[in-house]
This record gives structure tokens, sequence and C-alpha cells, in this order.
């Protein structure tokens, strides 16, 4: 039996009125599709976790707002800053080429020489295109990740990325 996979899909980021609700950042696009997945994990800072399988939500202007089941005023509102995952199994499936970023995370990234240039650390959106973020022991570099220019092959089975780079940079 496999260990279920944990995927962050959003965080807490603060509070919202007085009867222990949150605000939360959906990482989802569009930002409440966050409420379709099942069940939620939480994961505070501090380490605490507990697995929710209803959360009540709503769009409230621009901000998601959530509440918790037994958090029923501000000073029990105790998972200020907590991850919010979903299980890797309950995401859709994806077309040809396209990739959840928690799946590119830990991927060596080659050259097309052959060259490694470290693991994938995590992803940042930049607006224009996605950009990896490539650790090895001696430095981090900032890639595109832009397939068919830069990014030349991802391959998930043998958990690695080709790109078209100069090591230099």
């Amino acid at each position: 039996m496999s260990e279920t996979r944990w995927v962050v899909l959003g965080r807490i980021v603060g509070h919202h009125g007085l009867r222990g609700e949150f605000r939360l950042y959906s990482y989802t696009e569009p930002p409440e599709q966050i409420f379709s997945y099942r069940p939620w994990r939480l994961r505070a800072a501090d380490g605490r976790e507990t697995e929710l399988q209803r959360v009540n939500g709503k769009r409230h202007g621009k901000a998601l707002i959530i509440s918790l089941p037994g958090v029923l005023d501000r000073d029990a509102a105790t998972w200020m800053d907590a991850e919010v995952s979903v299980a890797r199994a309950a995401l859709p499936p994806l077309a040809e080429g396209e990739f959840y970023w928690a799946d590119l995370e830990g991927l060596e990234v080659i050259t097309l020489e052959g060259v490694s240039l470290g693991r994938v650390s995590h992803l940042i959106s930049t607006g224009a295109n996605d950009v990896m973020v490539v650790r090895d022991s001696e430095r981090e570099r900032l890639l595109p990740f832009v397939p068919g220019q830069w990014v030349q092959q991802v391959d998930l089975a043998a958990g690695r990325i080709v790109v078209d780079w100069d090591p230099a940079f």
C-alpha cells in the first residue's frame, strides 16, 4: 500500500470577522476550484495536522472565506498560516504536455549534453511564464519553464527534465 502524496493548493492567510472564519489564498485556477477537492489536510507551522472532510467556503469580493468545523470564534481560530493540501489522486488528469507543479518538484534537471544542473526546488509564476528554481549543492538557478524553447523533455517516469541551457548561467 502506498502512502498518500499531498499537494499544497492554498494557505490560510488571515482572520475574517469575529466568528472564527479565515481568509484563504488558493493556488487553484479559478481560486474557488479549491472547494471541489476533498478531503483537505491542514498543516500548521508548528506541525499540527488535521484532515477535514467538509469545509464551508465562499467567495467574498476578491477573497475566499472559509469556516472550519469546531472553530466558532476568533479566539479559537488557531490555523493561521496553515497549508491546505489535498491528495494528489484527487486532482483531475491533465492533457498531454501539461504538468502539476507538484509533479515537477524534485526532478533532476539536465542539459542536452547531460550536465546535471540540480533538482527542481519549486516553481514561481511570473505572469509571462513559470520559472523553475533549480538547486544543486553549490548554486541556485532560475530557468524558464517554456516547453519547446528551454524545456525539451519532461520525463516523470525517469525523474528528469531535459533543458536547452548553458550550465554557466
